[in-house]
């Protein structure tokens, strides 16, 4: 019996999970390993305390698995997998495999088959795969350019606002909210905070915008209607590669902390994106992303995968 490993390296946790060939022996989980945002050393201490949990819980040790499949935001990126695949390789046995995010998410919401999943977490993309097994993609080119409707672009979004209404003194409970989450006491240390380098979490303050939206806050709900759109936008992009036809039909999953926890964005993104392909099938995806990293592990074990 061979034994598996799948880790969703997010922005904001890192989840694992360890199966058989067949079912899901045991989870794990920890706060991020992302090396933009923590040290290796960090990141490795992280990635340990979320692997040793999901093996103890599987009843194996991490020298007994046989294949890894580590999906991180970057994972297409030479020397992002190369660093993610060095510190997991440390930790584990057998073969370890990096891949992008947006694979793992795809294959969580349809496994091996056609459709188009929408990821709105700390960061976002849009990502699909057609019939004809051709791919393609939109945003996800990271917070300063691009993370359209994301946690982190919706906190950005929330502080901008915040600092717009103190400049002309009008009151708002952003501020306050934004002050509560960084642990600041004034104006003043936002300003600072905002310049650091690294630059704070803005998407910690993505669950606030949430609840202020939830009471009627107009600012907030303007924001948050302002996400659906955007993720709309990189989505159009794609059907628009992928399903040339309008009339095309084409599933598409809605995946991320922002979707799962926000109905406003859900039934937003879902109206302005079936205006214009109106035969969209949308839904939320319930299966998690460490799911299909835990499934492309299983699939590259078989031996017929060799073969392609």
């Amino acid at each position: 019996m061979g034994y598996f490993l799948g880790i969703d390296g997010g922005g904001s946790k890192t989840a694992c999970a360890v199966g058989d060939e067949r079912e899901i022996l045991g989870r794990g989980a920890a706060g991020t390993a992302k090396l933009s945002r923590v040290s290796p050393e960090d990141a490795r201490a992280t990635l340990r305390a979320a692997i040793e949990q999901a093996c103890a819980a599987a009843g194996i040790k991490p020298s007994l698995l046989d294949r890894t499949c580590y999906g991180l935001s970057g994972g297409g990126n030479p020397q992002t997998a190369e660093a993610g695949r060095n510190l997991v390789r440390s930790l584990v046995g057998g073969v370890v495999e990096v891949v992008a995010d947006m694979h793992i998410a795809l294959e969580a919401a349809f496994p091996g088959d056609a459709g188009m999943v929408v990821i709105a977490g700390t960061g976002s993309i849009a990502y699909g795969r057609n019939d004809r097994g051709e791919t393609a993609r939109a945003g996800g080119w990271g917070p300063r350019v691009s993370d359209e409707g994301s946690g982190e672009w919706i906190g950005r979004a929330a502080v901008a606002l915040a600092l717009r209404a103190h400049d002309a003194g009008e009151a708002t409970s952003f501020l306050p909210a934004i002050m509560n989450t960084w642990h600041l006491a004034t104006y003043d240390d936002v300003v600072r905070y905002i310049a650091s380098d690294p630059p704070p979490d803005f998407a910690a303050l993505f669950p606030h915008v949430a609840e202020h939206a939830a009471g009627g806050d107009d600012l907030a709900r303007g924001i948050l209607l302002r996400a659906a759109a955007e993720l709309a936008e990189i989505s159009h992009i794609v059907l628009r590669r992928l399903w040339p036809q309008t009339q095309a039909s084409a599933e598409v999953a809605m995946t991320g902390g922002v979707f799962h926890h926000s109905a406003l964005i859900r039934d937003s993104f879902t109206d302005v994106i079936r205006a214009r392909r109106p035969h969209l099938r949308v839904s939320l995806c319930e299966r998690e992303p460490v799911e299909g990293a835990l499934a492309v592990a299983r699939r590259k074990a078989r031996p017929s995968s060799i073969f392609g």
